[in-house]
């Protein structure tokens, strides 16, 4: 399997929130008052170098103490940005009040400032739509009102108004659109995000059911076979007490008669196991794989065109039968997901008995070819987690530094399951 994408870098936003956090301005009216107030500023520095070119520009028809009542405006306006997000009708209201005056000083300049444009956005991204545009509509009236009244009767009347007229439609209802945009882009990304969260939430609800149905079917499964058999051999162990020191042939035959129920129950155990994961395996009787299949699994996974080296290192061990299937059962599953996710890739494979474990290894590289698209993923890693959880192994899966990824496990071995066969395996790279 590939290793997942690394986590995105923060946005300019999300660094910003964080510089804002860090000086104590968390909450939504902290911040817009750091706006406001730098807003504020921003503005008054433009009208206080408007005010010094005012005496020496004959062309803007302006008085130095005209451009500082329309700087004072609208640095009101920057003041009244704190109420955006608290009470953004109120704010745009007060905003457009504040403007109406500075077309009154001097409706010839076209003074639209940041805080028409600010406010006007802000409706857009926390009303519908419709009120945004309705709020940006009343505002281009009444401003357009406001220099038709501060105009009338002067020369060239017509064009201030025409212009007003324009700069007012062309800035509200830019930033009345570009409010709205945003807030359908962010709506868009919650809702990708919600359903993100519930396709997640519905995989471990699935994955989480697979493991409860695996559980209830070996639970009943292992009580079948367990119970006819054990019961009969604690009657038998209990006749075997009685009769140890009066009839030592009869007890000795007690025992024989559990040894050969227990071998049964072994074998009956090891099918039953096997067979529960098995899928349309009609021989009820077949043979179930353990880690001594591990040779048959790689050849098979060959000739589906998979690339893998296998190694068997040690001298094997007799697992119990659980164990035994369970790590055949992990390796099945590592080379499928391999398959799946890393298709082309190389695939390392390696069996090792320790003195005091048994270790298994199955890695992959990189994708060399395109991976499958597949509608929903599945429970293969939740399922060899469960494995591992249920004989007790130390269980690792992730992405590696190469990009490839690796499954680990570690089986540790007590002193008496350490029966070992005659049989010597060295270790061998296929």
């Amino acid at each position: 399997m590939s290793a997942p994408a690394p986590a995105a870098a923060l946005s300019p936003g999300e660094r910003l929130d964080k510089a804002l956090s860090r000086i104590g301005a968390a909450r939504p009216f902290t911040r817009d008052a750091v706006l406001a107030v730098l807003v504020a500023a921003v503005t008054l520095g433009l009208y206080a170098v408007l005010a010094r070119l005012a005496p020496s520009e004959a062309s803007l028809q302006v008085s130095a103490a005209e451009v500082w009542a329309m700087g004072a405006l609208a640095a009101g306006q920057g003041l009244l940005l704190c109420l955006r997000r608290v009470r953004p009708g109120l704010c745009l209201a007060l905003v457009v009040a504040l403007q109406i005056g500075i077309i009154a000083v001097a409706p010839q300049i076209m003074a639209q400032g940041f805080g028409p444009a600010i406010a006007a956005y802000t409706v857009g991204t926390l009303a519908s739509a419709r009120f945004a545009f309705t709020a940006a509509a009343v505002a281009v009236v009444l401003e357009t009102g406001a220099s038709v009244a501060a105009t009338w009767g002067d020369a060239g009347a017509a064009v201030i108004v025409v212009n007003q007229l324009g700069s007012s439609a062309l800035l509200y209802a830019a930033a009345a659109f570009v409010g709205a945009y945003v807030a359908a882009r962010r709506r868009n990304r919650a809702l990708a995000r919600e359903r993100a969260e519930q396709m997640l939430r519905a995989a471990r609800e699935r994955a989480e059911s697979s493991v409860r149905a695996e559980r209830t079917r070996i639970a009943r499964e292992l009580h079948d076979v367990a119970a006819h058999h054990l019961s009969g051999m604690v009657v038998q162990a209990a006749a075997i007490e009685r009769l140890i020191d009066r009839d030592p042939a009869a007890a000795k035959a007690g025992a024989s008669w559990i040894r050969s129920q227990g071998k049964e129950t072994l074998a009956n155990l090891r099918q039953v196991v096997g067979l529960l994961r098995e899928r349309g395996d009609a021989d009820g009787d077949a043979p179930v794989p353990g880690l001594s299949a591990l040779d048959a699994l790689v050849e098979e996974s060959r000739r589906l065109g998979d690339d893998i080296a296998f190694a068997r290192e040690g001298e094997p061990l007799v697992l119990p039968p659980i164990a035994d299937i369970s790590l055949y059962r992990i390796a099945q599953q590592a080379l499928t997901n391999a398959r799946q996710h890393a298709p082309g890739a190389r695939v390392r494979l390696r069996l090792a008995y320790r003195d005091d474990a048994v270790e298994l290894l199955a890695a992959n590289g990189k994708a060399q070819r395109p991976v499958a698209d597949v509608e929903h993923g599945g429970s293969g890693l939740v399922g060899m987690r469960e494995r591992a959880d249920l004989v007790g192994a130390e269980f690792e899966a992730g992405p590696d530094a190469d990009g490839g990824w690796s499954v680990r496990l570690r089986l540790p071995v007590r002193e008496a399951d350490r029966e070992r066969t005659g049989d010597v395996f060295t270790a061998r790279e296929a």
